[in-house]
């Protein structure tokens, strides 16, 4: 057995089907698509539709609100990183933000910041520099002598705008150096 003799089995890898390609294939002319009508065209997609009955997503009732401003915090408790001071896996001495719990795999998702939860007991002193916590929270770590500074994190509009603002200035700023030249 040499490498250039390597093979998958016999079989392994079916070529795609080529369609339209003339009646001889047995997919020529309409290409497997039938005659006419909205799916036999190219660009459709008819998701959810039932021939005109009213489609299931229209017929069960809706309930509730879903805020599409709501933040997306990481919630963590303040047992679950004891646990992982602990095991070793976290540094009560060092700060502790959103990179270092999400390394200890406490941290899942929250793109806004983490926020702290008081279920559980904090037995070590550490400082902490998340998006929010909870009043039990807050008074669990300063009852230990440890801190919280809070972050403020700014909106994407805000942001869009910062950013805005910054590719104007470098515009002027290098309309204003080509003229001096």
């Amino acid at each position: 057995m040499k490498l250039n003799e390597l093979r998958d089995n016999p079989g392994a890898r079916k070529g795609r089907v080529r369609v339209g390609r003339g009646i001889g294939s047995g997919l020529g002319k309409t290409a497997g698509r039938g005659q006419k009508g909205q799916k036999s065209r190219s660009g459709v997609a008819v998701k959810g539709f039932e021939g005109g009955q009213m489609p299931l997503h229209m017929r069960l009732p809706k309930r509730g609100f879903n805020n599409i401003f709501a933040k997306d915090y990481a919630e963590v408790n303040l047992g679950a990183i004891q646990k992982m001071i602990d095991a070793g896996k976290l540094d009560a001495k060092a700060l502790l933000d959103h990179d270092a719990l999400k390394a200890a795999g406490l941290a899942r998702g929250g793109k806004d910041g983490v926020r702290l939860l008081g279920k559980g007991e904090l037995k070590a002193k550490a400082s902490f520099k998340v998006a929010g916590a909870s009043k039990g929270a807050r008074e669990a770590i300063e009852k230990l002598g440890g801190s919280i500074e809070l972050i403020e994190r700014k909106n994407s509009a805000e942001l869009a705008a910062a950013k805005k603002g910054k590719a104007r200035e470098a515009r002027l700023a290098d309309k204003a150096t080509k003229s001096k030249a």
